[in-house]
C-alpha cells in the first residue's frame, strides 16, 4: 500500500461531477464523499445516473465537467493510479460462458501476472470461499444467476482492489442468491476494500451501507445513513389489509385524512400502505405510535373490517415518493 493511501481518509470524492450524452445531462453535478473502508449506497431508479457516475470513477467514462479524486488520485490527470487501485463489478456477469469457474479465474488471474501454479492457487481459493468448488469444472452457462454473480465478483477480487465497485449486484437474483451476494460483499469490506452499491433496492442498502446517497435524475437528492433517509420520509409505515378489497378506496381516504399523507395502493387489492409523518421535536416513536392507534380507530369507525395492520419502515418506494413526488415503477416507465 502506498503512503498516500494510508494518510487518505477518503476513497472517493467528487464536486460537481458532470457527463453529458447529446441533451441529456446524465450525472448533474454530484458531490460524493467516500469513507475508505466502508460500503458507500449510491440509490436511485433505473436512468439515475448511477451506472454513469461508476463508469467515471472507474476511468471508463470522461468527465464533462467538475472534480472526482479515488485515494487522492484525479481520474482524469492520473487514470494508471486509479485503475491500479480499483476493480468494477458490472450489472451483469462478465466471465466466459463456454469456461469453466475455475478456467474463467485461472485465465483472469495469468492476465494479472499470476504465474501458472499461483494462478490456479489464487483460482481454487476464491472458488471455495465462495462457495463454488463443487461447479468449478462446470460450464459457467450452466451456473444458476446467483453462481454467476458470485463468481463474477470472485473475478473482481483476483487481485484485492482498494475500491470495488458493485453496480446492481443483486438485480434479478432470487432472496437466496441476494443474501448469498451480501455475506461475500461484508467479506470484502471486513479484508480492508471499500465498496461502492449501486442498488434499486432501499433493504439492500440498509442492510450493507454505512451511507447512502440518493440519485435521481443526475443528481444527489439526499444523503446520509439508512436510518437519516428513512426520517427524513416520516417516523414510518402504517401497513395495513382489508378484509373486504371493495372498502379500499375508502380506506384510502380514511388513511390520508388521518395521518395526512399520501397512501400507496400495493398489487395486492386488500393492502395499503400510509406514512406516519411527526413534525417537530419530541418523543416521534411515541407520537408515531399514537397516530398509527388513531388511524386504526379511524377505519373502525368507518366500518372497514382490518385483518392485519402494522407499523414499520418505509419501503423504497415511499422513500422515493418522498423525494421525488413519483413512485420508481412511474420512474421506470417514464
Amino acid at each position: 500500500m502506498k503512503k498516500e493511501d494510508i494518510v487518505s481518509a477518503m476513497a472517493i470524492e467528487t464536486r460537481g461531477l458532470v457527463k453529458v450524452f447529446g441533451k441529456t445531462r446524465a450525472v448533474d453535478g454530484i458531490d460524493l464523499a467516500v469513507p475508505a473502508g466502508t460500503v458507500y449506497g449510491v440509490l436511485g431508479p433505473n436512468g439515475a445516473g448511477k451506472t454513469t457516475a461508476v463508469r467515471m470513477l472507474a476511468t471508463l467514462l470522461r468527465p464533462d465537467g467538475g472534480d472526482a479524486r479515488v485515494f487522492g488520485h484525479d481520474v482524469l490527470r492520473e487514470p494508471d493510479e486509479v485503475r491500479r487501485r480499483v476493480s468494477l463489478t458490472g450489472q451483469y456477469a462478465s466471465v466466459d460462458e463456454d469456461l469453466t469457474g475455475l478456467e474463467n479465474l485461472i485465465l483472469l488471474a495469468r492476465l494479472l501476472g499470476y504465474d501458472k501454479r499461483a494462478a490456479r492457487r489464487r483460482a481454487e481459493q476464491l472458488l471455495a470461499a465462495f462457495g463454488l468448488t463443487e461447479a468449478a469444472g462446470r460450464q459457467v452457462k450452466n451456473y444458476s444467476g446467483g453462481m454467476r454473480r458470485r463468481l463474477d465478483i470472485a473475478a473482481s477480487i483476483l487481485n484485492t482492489p482498494k475500491l470495488l465497485f458493485l453496480d446492481e449486484p443483486t438485480t434479478g437474483l432470487d432472496p437466496r442468491s441476494r443474501n448469498q451476494v451480501w455475506d461475500i460483499v461484508r467479506a470484502v469490506v471486513s479484508h480492508g476494500t471499500t465498496v461502492l452499491l449501486t442498488t434499486q433496492y432501499l433493504d439492500e442498502a440498509d442492510r450493507l451501507a454505512s451511507r447512502i446517497a440518493v440519485i435521481d435524475r443526475g443528481k444527489v437528492i439526499a444523503e446520509g445513513t439508512p436510518g437519516d433517509l428513512k426520517a427524513s420520509v416520516g417516523a414510518g409505515a402504517v401497513h395495513v389489509r382489508l378484509r373486504d378489497p371493495g372498502q379500499r378506496t375508502e380506506a384510502e381516504w380514511v388513511l390520508s385524512r388521518s395521518l395526512g399523507g399520501h397512501v400507496v395502493l400495493e398489487a395486492d387489492p386488500v393492502a395499503l400502505t400510509a406514512r406516519v409523518s411527526v413534525n417537530g421535536n419530541g418523543d416521534s416513536d411515541r407520537r408515531t405510535a399514537e397516530q398509527a392507534a388513531a388511524a386504526l380507530n379511524a377505519l373502525a369507525e368507518a366500518g372497514i373490517t382490518v385483518d392485519d395492520f402494522s407499523l414499520g419502515q418505509p419501503s423504497l418506494d415511499e422513500v422515493f415518493l418522498a423525494l421525488t413526488d413519483r413512485t420508481v415503477d412511474e420512474e421506470k416507465n417514464a
